[in-house]
């Protein structure tokens, strides 16, 4: 972890990269954080009472917290006046040492989403663009664009199959390229990209260029996490969160991890505050459960196949997911199902410009997929032609999907 002099020491720094610096810091400022849960509200046909309905929009854990993560959270809340801040490092040090890793090169963060906004503000510019999946999380976009960095929107391989990242192409898509993002499992598709191609990118990337790769959703699958990197030395940074199978994302923990060299220049962008000790306390608790992820991991895992295997039954196409979440061909406009889904308050995911057919689905309970099949088969033998999303909420009009598109 930096320390506070190492945050404001200039000593050694050019103009040109104070100016930079200075640059990006300022793009920090004016730039909204697109978390996953902000992303899903500006695609929603109208702001839903998350207490109405069902909600498999946002890729939320119905689970919630695990029981120990819940008893960790309530044992700590006395000490809610103080900022403990020996917590984080305590809570990087258990990690690390889970991994193998230096405790050096994970910093915790309240989820991911401000390394991730940071690593593409830092490692990007007007010379140094951003390469991305297509269809992919959005958040590196607008991140991009704060930085003035051109988009390079790579089209997923095999559509139709695996589809997975197409490195050879990512790899193609720039000489200059500043961040190279891989989301594994991706999203919005849950699809995975073979361990050994994350490998050939890496490997075959400029100097100076940055693979980020997101693990957000890495506990749902098999894939091998490519965390053995950092440890190596590469030019890679890579992100966790504690949102997914952990089931915090209203608590809000993350990790990002690289050489200390690498992600040590990401708090100064942005500066980094205390983290709320509820959450790290949870997290701590969350790692050093031995059966939360394996547990989870199969249940959510049975959850999905029942669900892929019913729509494929009835025809439809379904991304092949490892995760919490698919994209389902709805072989019409996908707004239109969505805001039909939207009106008997079942809440599906958005639409990605590239797949304008296709709808994400969120793995929820048995309960609320059960739910889920009965009103899609009801909006599917219906009309939806000519429906269209309501206003947004004059909150959530703030979105990028006007740049994204």
């Amino acid at each position: 972890m930096p320390t506070p002099t190492d945050l404001v020491d200039c000593s050694g720094v050019s103009r040109r990269s104070f100016l930079r610096l200075a640059a990006a810091t300022s793009a920090v400022a004016s730039i909204p954080m697109f978390t996953e849960a902000r992303l899903a509200y500006a695609d929603r046909p109208k702001f839903a009472d998350p207490n109405k309905g069902i909600h498999i929009d946002a890729n939320e854990n119905p689970l919630g917290p695990s029981e120990g993560a819940r008893a960790a959270m309530a044992n700590i809340l006395p000490k809610g006046g103080r900022y403990e801040f020996s917590m984080q490092t305590e809570l990087e040090e258990t990690f690390a040492k889970m991994q193998g890793l230096d405790p050096e090169s994970v910093n915790a963060y309240a989820g991911s989403t401000e390394p991730l906004h940071y690593t593409v503000l830092a490692y990007t510019s007007a010379s140094k663009p951003l390469v991305i999946a297509d269809p992919g999380y959005e958040a590196p976009m607008w991140a991009a664009k704060a930085s003035g960095a051109e988009v390079i929107k790579v089209p997923l391989a095999d559509p139709q199959g695996a589809a997975s990242h197409d490195i050879k192409a990512m790899l193609a898509a720039s000489p200059t390229p500043g961040v190279i993002y891989v989301c594994n499992p991706n999203n919005p598709t849950g699809t995975v990209t073979p361990k050994e191609e994350i490998d050939q990118l890496v490997a075959g990337v400029p100097k100076g260029t940055i693979v980020l790769i997101d693990e957000a959703y890495i506990h749902f699958s098999d894939t091998p996490s490519c965390l053995h990197m950092v440890k190596e030395g590469k030019d890679v940074i890579i992100l966790r969160t504690f949102s997914k199978l952990y089931g915090m994302a209203g608590i809000r923990m993350g990790f990002v991890i690289g050489r200390p060299d690498l992600i040590n220049k990401l708090p100064s962008l942005g500066g980094q505050n205390s983290l709320p000790i509820t959450a790290m306390a949870a997290a701590k608790a969350s790692l050093e459960d031995p059966e939360l992820v394996p547990t989870r991991k199969k249940l959510i895992g049975e959850i999905r196949t029942e669900n892929l295997n019913w729509l494929k039954s009835k025809g439809y196409h379904v991304t092949p997911s490892d995760s919490n979440c698919f994209m389902l061909d709805v072989k019409r406009p996908g707004k239109e199902v969505l805001a039909a889904m939207a009106a008997k308050d079942v809440y599906i995911g958005r639409i990605w410009p590239a797949w304008p057919t296709s709808v994400r689905i969120t793995v929820g309970s048995r309960e609320e997929m059960a739910i889920f099949r009965k009103t899609f088969e009801e909006v599917m033998n219906s009309s939806t032609a000519g429906l269209e999303p309501q206003p947004l909420h004059p909150r959530m009009r703030e979105t990028p999907f006007s740049y994204l598109s």
